[in-house]
This record gives C-alpha cells, sequence and structure tokens, in this order.
C-alpha cells in the first residue's frame, strides 16, 4: 500500500502541475506558464487514491461511468475535508476558491467537476498499472522468494505460491461433501 500511496501522491503533484500551468498560460496569458503546487498535495493525493481504491472494490460491478462519479464526489469530499482541516490547523489553506463564482467555502470549485471527473475515469488504468508494478516489486523481495520456497517444501515440491495481482490472495478452497439428507 506505501508505494502505491507514494506513486499516487507523485502522480497527482504532475498532473496539478500540468493543470496549472496549462491554465496560467491560456487564462493569465503567463508566457512560462508558471504552475504551482504544495507539499501538502502529495500524501493528500496519495491519501484520497487509496480511498478510491476501496471505492472501487465496493462498486466494480457497476458501469465505469456510475463508479468516476462516485470517484468524482470523492475528491470532492477530500478536497474541501483537506482544506478545512488545514484551514483550522494553518489558519488558512493552501488553495483559494474564493474568487471564482461556483466555490464552496473558497475550498472547491464545482465548475472544476469535468476536470475531476476526466481524472476520475483515468484513475483505473493508472490503479491497474500501480498494481502490477507494485506486484512484481513484491516478487523480487527476499521475503516472497522465502515463501516460495517454503511452498514448494524448499526441494522444489510442491505447489508454487498464487500469482500476485496487488488484492489480498483468496483463501484456498474447500469442498465437503454435501450433507447426507435425512432419514425418513
Amino acid at each position: 500500500m506505501l508505494p502505491r500511496f507514494l506513486l499516487y501522491g507523485c502522480v497527482g503533484w504532475v498532473l496539478e502541475v500540468c493543470f496549472t500551468g496549462t491554465s496560467a498560460a491560456i487564462f493569465q496569458r503567463d508566457r512560462h506558464g508558471t504552475a504551482k503546487t504544495f507539499l501538502w498535495m502529495h500524501p493528500i493525493y496519495g491519501a484520497t487514491a487509496l480511498v478510491l481504491e476501496k471505492v472501487y472494490d465496493r462498486l466494480k460491478h457497476r458501469p465505469r461511468a456510475v463508479r468516476a462519479l462516485a470517484y468524482t464526489g470523492v475528491i470532492f469530499g477530500a478536497e474541501y475535508g483537506t482544506g478545512w482541516l488545514l484551514r483550522r490547523a494553518l489558519g488558512r489553506c493552501p488553495w483559494d476558491y474564493s474568487h471564482a463564482r461556483c466555490n464552496l467555502s473558497g475550498l472547491i470549485r464545482l465548475d472544476y467537476a469535468p476536470a475531476w471527473y476526466a481524472a476520475a475515469l483515468a484513475f483505473e488504468p493508472v490503479r491497474e498499472a500501480f498494481l502490477k508494478l507494485t506486484s512484481e516489486a513484491l516478487r523480487q523481495t527476499p521475503e516472497y522468494r522465502e515463501a516460495q520456497a517454503e511452498a514448494q517444501g524448499g526441494d522444489g515440491a510442491g505447489e508454487p505460491l498464487p500469482e500476485v495481482t496487488g488484492g489480498p490472495v483468496p483463501p484456498p478452497r474447500t469442498f465437503d461433501a454435501p450433507a447426507a439428507a435425512p432419514a425418513a
């Protein structure tokens, strides 16, 4: 989970830098495309994405568009909640949207909903890539290799460990004989 938290935080930073730089170039006519972000954003992005993973687990049988709508709500909630907490703890929130027409307490901009929805649509492919990446990294650890050797009985016998796909490994399935019908 920690590797994905760190990766998600970095992706969030990169996306924010691209978004704020592009916005500055287009709307403020900043020829340099000056971008900015805040150190606080890394843990906010990382933690929010881990929450989105949990939302995915609960909604994976729903259409992707519906999941993205739920993710957008989580993103708005995280932005508002963390902004409110930072304002309480530091006396101000690092971002201030009070100048915008469609803001809520200066902490979120409702007109950013399409951008957040687009980010939400991109979340699942990023999630899959990170699960694969972190699973591959896990297989390279000494602990994994030791567990693999133990599962094979130390001499190559036995069943290999199941493939790691990023989620918890399900318990082995057992099949019990059906209960006998009661005597009449």
